[in-house]
Formats: structure tokens, sequence, C-alpha cells
């Protein structure tokens, strides 16, 4: 389900202060990046990406294919930084992003 204005706008606010958690290399979007992008967005649910491309449409590219790869959401592009949210199955609180944001 895709997500509505009111709530990217929230997750907008809550990764306002995130800092990047994976930087995609030369090497682009490999199997390695993939999986561990896949473990970060299951333990945070909201991420921050940064994607190392010389232009902008490849930027664009490889951010659809992360999100089109692991189910994730993007909230929001700036740049060669990409916002991204997918829920947990089983959120941690003391992991999860969302839920931290909210207490």
């Amino acid at each position: 389900m895709p997500l509505s204005q009111q709530d990217k706008k929230r997750l907008r606010r809550i990764g306002h202060y995130l800092k990047p958690v994976l930087i995609s290399g030369d090497k682009g979007l490999t199997e390695n990046f993939l999986e561990e992008l896949e473990g970060r967005l299951e333990d945070h649910e909201l991420i921050k990406v940064k994607i190392n491309a010389s232009t902008r449409e490849q930027r664009a590219s490889m951010v659809e294919s992360l999100c089109e790869s692991t189910g994730a959401d993007l909230v929001q592009r700036i740049g060669n930084i990409a916002l991204l949210y997918r829920a947990a199955a089983k959120p941690d609180p003391k992991l999860s992003n969302v839920l931290r944001a909210d207490i």
C-alpha cells in the first residue's frame, strides 16, 4: 500500500535527523549491498541511503531499483540521499527509528 501524504510528511520529519546508514560504492548495487539494506530496513524501518552515481538519471534509476528489490517505499530523495521506509514484521522498539520517534 502506498504511503499517504500525511505518512510521508511524518516520516520526513523523523528522517530529517538521521544520518545515512548505507553508502553505495563504485560497484553500484551489489548483492552484498542489497542484503545489508534488507537487514537495516528490517531493524530500523526508516533509513537514509547515500547513492554515489555520476548523473541524476543514474541516481534515480538506482533508487528505483532499490525500492523494487526490497519492497521499500521512497519517502524522499534529495540529491544523492534517499529516505526509504519499509514496515518491519516485528519492529524492535529499541532499534526502529519510527517507534523511537513516537515515544
